[in-house]
């Protein structure tokens, strides 16, 4: 199972590295934008277009400190060893889907299975927190029974 946990994991961090990245390029290409950017006799322009590089900019450094915050919440999981209560780091199969209990990554698939990578912040994930094999629990009008946790 830690095989499995590990799997999970890397895509987690994967998809975290691939939304940093993005982040940085974006800065880099907004900080590119505005230094070839000259002013001309149409100064408002000029001021205007620097603004808006200054936004994206901004933007694309709010994405990065999230994308870090992901990143040590990542790191501080481990992926050894199975438990009996879904915690973070936890693999749930339940009747109506796989889940890992890390971070909100969307889909990921291992070895032709699907997962759904829940932070236990989400909706899902505070449900799933602190369940073990044979609870069940409700959400948006479908019940999920948990057949196991690791």
């Amino acid at each position: 199972m830690s095989d499995l946990k590990k799997k999970l994991h890397d895509q987690c961090v994967n998809y975290v590295r691939k939304s940093m990245d993005a982040a940085e390029l974006g800065i880099k290409e907004a900080q590119k934008a505005s230094n070839e950017d000259t002013k001309s006799s149409a100064g408002d322009k000029y001021e205007t277009g620097r603004a808006m590089m200054q936004q994206e900019t901004n933007r694309n450094l709010t994405q990065l400190n999230e994308a870090n915050k992901l990143l040590v919440a990542l790191n501080r999981i481990s992926t050894n060893g199975a438990g009996t209560k879904a915690e973070t780091g936890s693999v749930i199969m339940t009747n109506n889907g796989n889940f890992y209990l890390a971070i909100s990554a969307g889909s990921l698939s291992v070895d032709g299975k699907t997962y759904f990578a829940v932070s236990p912040a989400s909706p899902i994930g505070a449900l799933l927190l602190g369940k073990t094999t044979g609870d069940s629990f409700s959400l948006n009008s479908k019940l999920y029974v948990i057949q196991s946790v690791n």
